[in-house]
């Protein structure tokens, strides 16, 4: 059984939260773990998707630029965000290869 360090589960759940269109096996298959077990860490961290947008504070809609903006700045964060996972996975199964 495979023991993995409590940074990599909190990275993973959060991973999983801020894809929305994501399931949890697309993302366990992403970071190479079973699915039940990332099942069980989003179970075990209580975590919830967010459940749609909330109320604009803005009277108007954003113009398309800014929807744009703000779409891309979006899919930026979530990029970096899967990078750095990424990052930490390989570095922890690097180091599991050592004798």
């Amino acid at each position: 059984m495979k023991h993995y360090p409590p940074e990599f589960k909190a990275d993973a759940v959060a991973l999983y939260q801020s894809r929305p269109g994501a399931t949890i096996r697309s993302v366990a298959a992403d970071l190479g773990v079973n699915p039940e077990t990332l099942r069980n860490w989003v179970r075990a961290a209580g975590a919830n998707r967010p459940r749609g947008r909330r109320a604009e504070t803005a009277a108007e809609p954003p113009t398309p630029l800014e929807a744009e903006n703000a779409a891309l700045r979006k899919k930026v964060r979530e990029l970096e965000e899967e990078r750095e996972i990424l990052r930490k996975a390989a570095k922890y199964f690097a180091g599991e290869t050592r004798w």
